[in-house]
């Protein structure tokens, strides 16, 4: 199997909301308030879908993990500002592989990927939210590339 990370339905009403806008907002406001319609699957398997999520900060979150070193990288957790809990979406490294899931459905995970399977994809997810805000008006160095 693969994992696969696909979103949909990108905006920022929040921003609008606010009274902000996007070429001007400050990135915390961007980070948080453009959200998307979140899939995580492995093959045709669904193990997360969450509407409204904050794609561009777990993005952010995700370029940042894949650009430390090997060495001092562990696992992902991401902490988002505007989720209560810690681990909305989890990578985890296991003696067969690298599995994803979320603490919104413990039990769910991933078939375990390579290392080199999993950065191509977070890569690839990267890349597309990093084209995907620069639709809607938000500089693409929101989402920094690597």
């Amino acid at each position: 199997m693969s994992v696969e990370f696909v979103y949909g339905n990108a905006g920022a009403p929040d921003l609008y909301r606010r009274g902000l806008r996007p070429a001007t907002a400050h990135d915390g406001h961007l980070l948080v308030d453009i959200e998307a319609d979140l899939v995580i699957r492995d093959g045709d398997r669904v193990v997360l879908a969450e509407e409204l999520f904050p794609v561009a900060e777990l993005a952010h979150a995700l370029v940042g993990w894949l650009q430390r070193p090997g060495g001092e990288r562990g696992d992902f957790e991401f902490d988002s500002m505007s989720c209560a809990e810690p681990g909305a979406v989890r990578m985890v490294e296991s003696v067969e592989g690298w599995r994803v899931g979320s603490v919104f459905a413990p039990d769910a995970w991933t078939s375990p990927v390579t290392w080199d399977v999993l950065a191509a994809e977070v890569g690839r997810f990267a890349a597309a939210v990093r084209e995907g805000v620069a639709e809607i008006g938000v500089r693409p160095g929101l989402i920094p590339g690597f």
